[in-house]
This record gives structure tokens, C-alpha cells and sequence, in this order.
């Protein structure tokens, strides 16, 4: 079984488990973390059980796990009294991190302190990283003032999953994406730079790409299938 945490309306995580459905494919939403029939026992003597669009699962049934929420947010919770929802968003982010980080499933990606879905970092701390590396690097400024504030382009992505890449970059630029995703952790991950060259430059870092792209959905099921189960 595979599952996909997200945001009840990510357009592309509803297209995943459309196109992994006869792999039994679930998403899991902030409403689902509401519903009775969740267990999970510290420390893990047995697999844990979960909620998953409205069905009772079991952990042991997991072969991989993708996460594309940052965070629960209290926009998704609807079905919780506002007054109540900044509590119960933190709450609810709080025992996901615990329980993803449980999982001896594949989780891509696996959650850090800060973030569900891996090394939520600012881009100063990528373009450190990134340097330290040898990956050429732009500086950025900060500025508290409008009209100092600028636009970025929109740059050209590199799609890592695992050791594969999907862009029509030069090979060191995809060497570069690599390199950087495996220093941090990361295994899915989107590079930008300033342009496709041998010489661009590091332009900005996502940890959601589009994995509604059939080559990158499909790179992603066959590193689930390389792993060994929960």
C-alpha cells in the first residue's frame, strides 16, 4: 500500500493516487487525522494503525509513504472550532512528525524537526550548503523595504528522486542537484538555477515538485519498489 500526506486539495498528490490506485494508493488529510481508529503505542511494540480517506489501515500494510505537507494547517481544519484550530494544527503536526519518523517504510521525504516533508530550510541555508559543495551560488539580500524588494525568475528546475533527474539541464547541473539533495537529506527534491548552462547558478530549492509528471510518479513508485517493506 502506498500512501500520500498532503493538503485535501493538492491537485497533484489526487492525481497520485489515481494513477497508483491498483497499488492500493490512499491520501491522508488533516480530516483524517480526526477520525477515530488511529493507534500508535510508544515505544512501537506493533504495527501502528492509521485513518486514511475514511478506512482503518495498518502501518505493516505500507510499502512507501510520500509527504507533501510542510505542516498541518488550520485552513484545513474546518471541521474544528476556530477558536481552537492553531492548537489543534500544532498538536496534529506534532504527532505526525512522530509517527512518519516511526515508519521503516520509504518516506519521502522523511520529517525534520521543522518540517513534515524534510529540511525546510531558508534559502541562505541552501546557498551555504550549496557552496560548501562547490555548486555555484548566487548572494541574495534582505530588505525590510518595499521598494528594495525584488522579483526572481522562475529559473530552470531539476527534478531529483533518489539518484534519478528529470530536467533538460547540462550533466553538471544535474550532478550538482544530486549532490545537493544528497547532503540534505533529501530524496525528492527541486533544484533551480539560473539558466540550463554548465555555468548557472543556484537559484531556489523545493521540497514538493510536481509529481503529477508520469516520469517522475514513475520514478518514484520504482524507488518504493526497490526498498524493503515496513
Amino acid at each position: 500500500m502506498l500512501l500520500i500526506v498532503a493538503q485535501q486539495n493538492d491537485v497533484a498528490a489526487l492525481s497520485l493516487v489515481e494513477r497508483w490506485r491498483c497499488r492500493g494508493a490512499a491520501l491522508i488529510t488533516a480530516r483524517d487525522l480526526s477520525a477515530p481508529g488511529w493507534k500508535y503505542e510508544l515505544p512501537a511494540m506493533r504495527p501502528s494503525q492509521f485513518v486514511a480517506g475514511g478506512s482503518m489501515r495498518s502501518s505493516g500494510d505500507l510499502s512507501g509513504v510520500l509527504t507533501r505537507l510542510p505542516a498541518v494547517s488550520g485552513s484545513e481544519l474546518s471541521h474544528v472550532a476556530p477558536e481552537d484550530r492553531s492548537y489543534v494544527s500544532s498538536e496534529m503536526t506534532a504527532f505526525l512528525l512522530a509517527w512518519l519518523s516511526s515508519l521503516s517504510c520509504p518516506v519521502l521525504n522523511r520529517p525534520t524537526p521543522n518540517c513534515l516533508c524534510g529540511p525546510n530550510w531558508r534559502m541562505e541555508e541552501w546557498i551555504y550548503l550549496a557552496a560548501r559543495l562547490g555548486i555555484p551560488v548566487r548572494s541574495i539580500r534582505r530588505s525590510t523595504s518595499r521598494a528594495d524588494s525584488r522579483g526572481t525568475a522562475p529559473g530552470v528546475p531539476v527534478t531529483i528522486v533518489g539518484q534519478q533527474c528529470f530536467a533538460a539541464v547540462h550533466p553538471l547541473l544535474a550532478d550538482y542537484s544530486r549532490r545537493l539533495a544528497a547532503a540534505s537529506g533529501a530524496e525528492l527534491l527541486e533544484v533551480h538555477f539560473s539558466d540550463a548552462g554548465r555555468d548557472a547558478s543556484l537559484q531556489d530549492v523545493f521540497l514538493c515538485p510536481d509529481v503529477s509528471r508520469p516520469e517522475v510518479a514513475d520514478a518514484i513508485l520504482t524507488l518504493f519498489d526497490s526498498r524493503a517493506p515496513c
